[in-house]
């Protein structure tokens, strides 16, 4: 009987450390934290080719002003297959996410891409603009 009032006790204490521990905590849709941040920008940018080597000619030029990131590749660069590299504030997400190679060969048409702050309150969309060497 002191087996079963000992396992008893165990299961009780096991549940109230669980619910106790548990907070509700403001997590968005994709499981990240929701902060107080409201810092909302990029800070670093890289643009890597198939075989995961950068492809960039010069360091970007992030203009988080205008919201433009303008990146100068090496002439010959596959554009269809390449895999950009964001660096944002804290607690920051994009949107689109990155999630594998991606095709920017469309020069003449951006590619757009919004940051979006810790708290999930503040919205900058980023234009992607790429050069040839």
């Amino acid at each position: 009987m002191t087996r079963i009032y000992k396992t008893l006790i165990a299961i009780i204490s096991i549940t109230a450390i669980a619910v106790s521990c548990s907070k509700d905590v403001p997590v968005d849709e994709d499981g990240l934290l929701i902060t107080e941040r409201q810092e909302c920008f990029v800070s670093n940018f890289e643009l890597l080719g198939s075989d995961f080597v950068t492809v960039r000619a010069a360091v970007p030029v992030i203009d988080t002003t205008a919201q433009t990131i303008n990146v100068t590749v090496l002439f010959g660069t596959d554009l269809k297959n390449v895999y950009p590299q964001f660096t944002l504030a804290t607690d920051c997400k994009l949107d689109p996410k990155v999630t594998g190679r991606t095709d920017l060969s469309d020069l003449a048409n951006p590619k757009k891409y919004t940051v979006v702050s810790g708290n999930r309150k503040i919205r900058k969309e980023y234009s992607l603009n790429i050069k040839f060497q």
